[in-house]
């Protein structure tokens, strides 16, 4: 569902951003309005990243190979990552380059008065329905979540990327209409450059974000407490496992999680009983989490003693380390 929606929202907001792009650049044209510049330059940018995040969604989907044996599921962090680098470059970067140069050389708009203010109106009313689009496909998977806490913590990077793009937006068409008509209020030309460089530090802000945020996914992320909980109780919920001795988790892609644990199982009298019992909490924990889809299960036999002395497998079928290395000598 994440994925359907992300890809509905991304479409949504490309469509908007095309648009809107078209507009702005012939009220730049009409008017030579730095706002009307960057606003237009700034949609640019958010078309072309929502069309890397679709390439990053097709890419991700190619199948496992031997060099890649777990798949590409991590290309949509990484077009993620690149998106933030170009909101923070060609939209935040060029809207403090063009405010500073307007700021230098300050003109107001004397032609074609009413041409920004009806784009921007209009932007303003595209943007909202692309916006909206954003938050009901994101309210899908949100749960309960805050929205601070579902942008920090999804693991599917392209709907939280898309909705800081939107609420960018839009906040920074209105610190554009903001520019734009206390210059034709004032006849100033350096409101026009305020609102260019509210524009532009915005961006920047909203740039850095996704980069902090997309850059812990590319490092690893593992399963949330919920989730680590639901894996807890499939292992331990039968017969063949006595307890977890550790287990760790990681995201190899937005929709898989994998699984590697090693575990205490009681005696058997057969390979066969043990493989049929590891397959069960297998099958148990793919009921409880989706999305674990590789599970690596390592039985061992745990000891309390062998876990006191510090074996680093808890289990008294460890190999025994030399005196020196336990001494750390």
């Amino acid at each position: 569902m994440s994925a359907n929606g992300g890809t509905k929202a991304i479409v949504a907001a490309l469509l908007a951003n095309v648009g809107i792009a078209i507009t702005k650049f012939v009220a730049f044209l009409l008017t030579s309005s730095s706002s009307m510049l960057a606003e237009a330059v700034h949609s640019v940018a958010d078309s072309g990243n929502q069309a890397l995040l679709l390439l990053g969604g097709k890419r991700a989907k190619r199948a496992a190979t031997p060099e890649h044996p777990f798949g590409y599921g991590r290309e949509r962090y990484i077009y993620a990552f690149i998106v933030s680098i170009v909101l923070f470059s060609i939209g935040g970067l060029f809207a403090l380059y063009e405010a500073y140069h307007k700021w230098s050389d300050p003109h107001g708009i004397t032609e074609w008065q009413w041409v920004p203010i009806v784009v921007l109106v209009a932007a303003i009313i595209m943007e909202s329905f692309s916006f909206r689009t954003a938050i009901k496909e994101s309210n899908h998977v949100r749960g309960n979540q805050s929205w601070v806490r579902f942008i920090r913590r999804a693991k599917a990077p392209e709907l939280p990327v898309v909705l800081l793009e939107d609420f960018g937006a839009l906040v920074g068409l209105v610190f554009a209409l903001f520019g734009v008509t206390m210059t034709l209020i004032t006849g100033n030309g350096k409101w026009d450059a305020a609102g260019t460089a509210m524009i532009g530090l915005l961006l920047v802000a909203i740039a850095i974000v996704l980069a902090l945020e997309t850059k812990s996914l590319l490092l690893g992320e593992g399963a949330e407490a919920a989730e680590l909980a639901a894996i807890e109780r499939a292992v331990t919920d039968g017969p063949e496992v006595e307890r977890i001795i550790h287990m760790k988790t990681l995201y190899l892609g937005p929709e898989e999680l994998m699984v590697a644990a090693k575990i205490g199982v009681p005696a058997c009298e057969n390979a066969h009983d043990l493989a049929r019992g590891i397959n069960a909490v297998e099958a148990r924990i793919r009921a409880a989490v989706p999305t674990a889809r590789v599970i690596y299960l390592e039985p061992d036999i745990y000891s309390v003693a062998a876990a006191e002395a510090g074996t680093g497998t808890a289990a008294d079928t460890a190999v025994p380390q030399p005196a020196a290395e336990r001494s750390g000598g």
